[in-house]
């Protein structure tokens, strides 16, 4: 079953987020993950939201997601993502 990866993230160390950015799609791609959405300007239509960006994420299956978020490559991109923002990420089955 198809699976979404959402983050909602604030970024305060762009610097070292962009150095993350400048990995992510090779490391996502090897593991067959598809970015569906980035936007650093998403559209509130109702309630508030507190983040500076939002990204879309869908992987074959749950195994799939882990595999790529337990990866060495997204493992060590991820340190400067750690570092350079605050967030949640969710993952939700599809249908």
């Amino acid at each position: 079953m198809t699976v979404y990866a959402l983050a909602q993230i604030s970024i305060h160390d762009r610097r070292r987020y962009d150095a993350y950015v400048a990995g992510f799609m090779d490391v996502l791609t090897t593991y067959q993950g598809r970015l569906l959405a980035a936007d650093e300007r998403p559209e509130v239509v109702e309630g508030e939201w507190p983040h500076d960006k939002v990204i879309l994420l869908s992987f074959r299956d749950r195994d799939a997601f882990e595999t790529w978020a337990n990866s060495p490559e997204y493992q060590e991109i991820s340190k400067d993502r750690l570092a350079a923002t605050t967030g949640v990420v969710i993952l939700a089955k599809g249908l």
